[in-house]
């Protein structure tokens, strides 16, 4: 038995290293469609690139990266799946699949086992794994690495690899913890353009974020009259285009469709947009990537308040959030003194330094702790600092 194993092995390694070498041999000065086709093993891919068109383009100059599927990786796919696919009316789907298997650039497999993932010509993000010394391309196995051709280089895997095809609102509704995004992208008449082709890029919410919320708000954000104000909000949620985590921490901010800026960071370890926690990121969808979020975004006011007006805004939310803490409701006290707190510092007209100061500190300090209830009285305390330095202007 053990003598059979390790013949098989063998057999296995000199079968990798004749692909290998057939590979080497007939791509020295060929070009990447040119070299699969002349190793002999890549027929079907060869007919489906010509049937979605896009031989000219991996003629092209590139570079490019090809994860190839062989014949048979192509077999592996149920029963009829390439004879449907080749059909003239199923181009657009077979053109999103095979995309799905080339990325950008010239990249070796020195670098491919660096990454977590790859962004291909589809435009979604092939997810990458290396475990004891195996690399595998969002689930298939890589079976010969770095062919050498004229405009690129291939990577050979076992199993065809398959983009999302569903869209930002069926990946939502499929997840099962976005039923209040989803009513409300509904009825702020957003829905249809989160299912259109995009791309988009959603922090969402769950439903717990929106939970979070004082009590009441979503229901009124609901109403026919409120439609306006809830678009505002979700359009504050969403960027236009495909920007996965690691880009968006790059650029520290993105632009969203309501037109303001949000800010990502990360502090301690802990990846933020505004002050919202991501608890999951890069979720492919057909037309974009989903962010999970875990508080609702609420877009910054514009309109500038006096002193007088910021005194009668502090008084407000102190009786609100005074009646949340004595119900034992701290988190959403503490969420409550957060907001307005924010939306002060974004729209008080001439706010005095110290208060500014004041206020910067008391949120900063107040993300430290763990406890709900320290949280909302070291905000409250700095709401009345605040309510009684601008009475006094």
């Amino acid at each position: 038995m053990k003598l059979l194993l390790k013949k098989t092995v063998a057999l296995a390694a000199v079968s990798a290293v004749m692909l290998t070498s057939t590979f080497t041999h007939a791509a020295e000065k060929k070009d990447i469609v040119d070299t699969a086709v002349a190793a002999g093993s890549f027929k079907t891919l060869a007919a489906a690139l010509g049937a979605a068109d896009l031989v000219d383009a991996l003629k092209g100059a590139g570079p490019f990266t090809v994860f190839a599927p062989t014949d048979a990786a192509f077999d592996k796919l149920p029963a009829g799946t390439v004879e449907t696919l080749l059909k003239p009316e199923n181009k657009d789907q077979l053109i999103a699949i095979l995309t799905y298997h080339v990325v950008p650039g010239k990249v070796a497999a020195k670098d491919v086992v660096k990454l977590t993932g790859a962004k291909t010509l589809n435009g979604q993000r092939a997810d990458i794994q290396t475990q004891d010394g195996k690399v595998k391309v969002d689930g298939a196995s890589v079976e010969a690495v770095d062919i050498q051709c004229s405009n690129g280089i291939i990577h050979v895997i076992d199993t065809v690899i398959l983009p999302s095809d569903k869209n930002i609102v069926v990946t939502a509704s499929e997840a099962e913890k976005f039923k209040t995004l989803l009513a409300a992208a509904q009825a702020a008449g957003l829905a249809e353009v989160l299912a259109s082709k995009g791309p988009f890029t959603v922090f969402a919410p769950t439903d717990d974020a929106f939970a979070k919320l004082p009590e009441g708000t979503v229901a009124s954000l609901l109403k026919p009259e409120n439609k306006e104000k809830l678009a505002e909000i979700l359009k504050y949620h969403v960027v236009a285009g495909r920007v996965y985590s690691e880009d968006a921490l790059a650029a520290g901010k993105a632009k969203t469709l309501q037109g303001k800026q949000v800010k990502i960071s990360v502090s301690k370890g802990v990846a933020k947009v505004n002050n919202a926690k991501l608890l999951a990121t890069d979720i492919d969808a057909s037309n974009g990537v989903i962010h999970v979020i875990d508080s609702v975004l609420m877009p910054p006011d514009d309109k500038k308040l006096s002193a007088t007006e910021a005194c009668e805004k502090i008084k407000h939310t102190v009786a609100r959030g005074s009646d949340l803490y004595n119900n034992g409701h701290y988190d959403e006290t503490t969420m409550l003194y957060k907001k307005t707190m924010q939306a002060m510092l974004n729209s008080v007209d001439s706010m005095p330094k110290e208060i500014r100061v004041n206020m910067q500190h008391a949120l900063s300090h107040s993300e430290k702790m763990n406890c709900a209830s320290q949280q909302a009285w070291t905000l409250r305390n700095a709401l009345d600092h605040a309510y009684m330095q601008m009475s006094a202007l």
